[in-house]
């Protein structure tokens, strides 16, 4: 047994050194062949379906999952399942992507017939592009002759290091080629850290029939009842002047403190007991800015105005904390 810490440690980093060399050779390979796969890809009208076996299996699978969350519509094809009915996942207009090192794989040879009727055009990620799977592939992407990082040469690692880059390189590029953004790659993480940091206040803000609104000129009684019957209660309502803009805000607190003083007076105007000039926010801007601006100034609720200064809605901390944003 080999069990000096030191040799460990120095295989180690020959595996490393080995894998890392093989992803960097792939980068003098990519030439025409790649373009073309990209045009391919980029001009699908279907599903991009990847495919593979084994450990190329594996890397498919996270090359779909990459695919799917920058907006591409893909799925991953067991080989196997697919030659027992699971080929009817793949109909025309799609694009099949097959990984496989040796390009001898018989699970996705005996597919490529069938898809071959149903004119579905196939990229194949391989080391051999003289392979079975190369000779029926639209496009072949060579990664070359690699020596695998293992004591016997035979365990897939640089290999598969390398199919895997070329399956990144693949998807990002077609990422860039399509200009995709923070907020685009957002829509498809709304669970996330991700997609809360580039959520709009348009997007969580209470508008509509939802964002309270009273006329300066209203009693204080006739804007507790605006605040009462909104839907949802949001315990605050914007008051506007004449010309629909926004000249204060109003809230349950507000309410409480006057009732504490003594100074209660529901017939009075509203307007002589509002929060005069309140901050705001548009509608367009983060729902982290939002956040940040109700911990500054402590404050439940926030009127969102349009260029304006008309309250187009109303975003209160319960919608923050509904978006996990608090």
């Amino acid at each position: 047994m080999r069990s000096t810490g030191k040799a460990q440690l120095a295989w180690a980093r020959t595996v490393l050194r080995s894998e890392a060399a093989a992803i960097t050779s792939l980068s003098s390979r990519l030439n025409g062949t790649f373009l073309e796969a990209l045009v391919l890809l980029d001009a699908c009208k279907g599903r991009i379906i990847t495919t593979g076996i084994g450990k190329p299996g594996f890397i498919a699978q996270k090359l779909s999952a990459t695919l799917a969350s920058t907006g591409v519509a893909s799925l991953y094809l067991h080989p196997a399942e697919a030659a027992h009915g699971d080929l009817g996942r793949v109909v025309r207009g799609d694009v099949v992507i097959a990984l496989s090192n040796s390009g001898t794989t018989e699970e996705i040879l005996r597919l490529l017939i069938p898809l071959k009727r149903q004119k579905v055009k196939v990229v194949a990620l391989t080391s051999d592009p003289r392979s079975p799977l190369a000779r029926g592939s639209d496009v072949v992407l060579d990664i070359g002759a690699i020596d695998e990082a293992c004591p016997i040469g035979l365990v897939p690692t640089a290999s598969s290091a390398a199919l895997h880059a070329l399956s990144d390189a693949l998807a990002m590029t077609l990422a860039w080629r399509r200009e995709l953004t923070p907020e685009g790659y957002a829509r498809f993480h709304p669970g996330g850290k991700l997609g809360r940091s580039v959520l709009k206040v348009r997007e969580v803000m209470r508008d509509g029939e939802a964002n309270p609104v009273v006329r300066d000129s209203a009693s204080l009684s006739q804007a507790l009842v605006v605040m009462t019957n909104t839907p949802g209660r949001p315990g605050a309502t914007n008051v506007i002047d004449r010309a629909g803009k926004l000249v204060g805000i109003f809230t349950d607190g507000d309410f409480r403190r006057l009732a504490e003083q003594g100074h209660l007076d529901l017939k009075g105007p509203v307007s002589s007991v509002m929060a005069r000039r309140p901050r705001t926010i548009g509608p367009n801007e983060l729902v982290l800015t939002a956040a940040a601006m109700m911990r500054e100034t402590k404050v439940d609720q926030l009127p969102v105005v349009d260029s304006h200064g008309r309250p187009v809605g109303l975003v209160d901390v319960q919608d923050l904390l509904a978006a996990r944003v608090v």
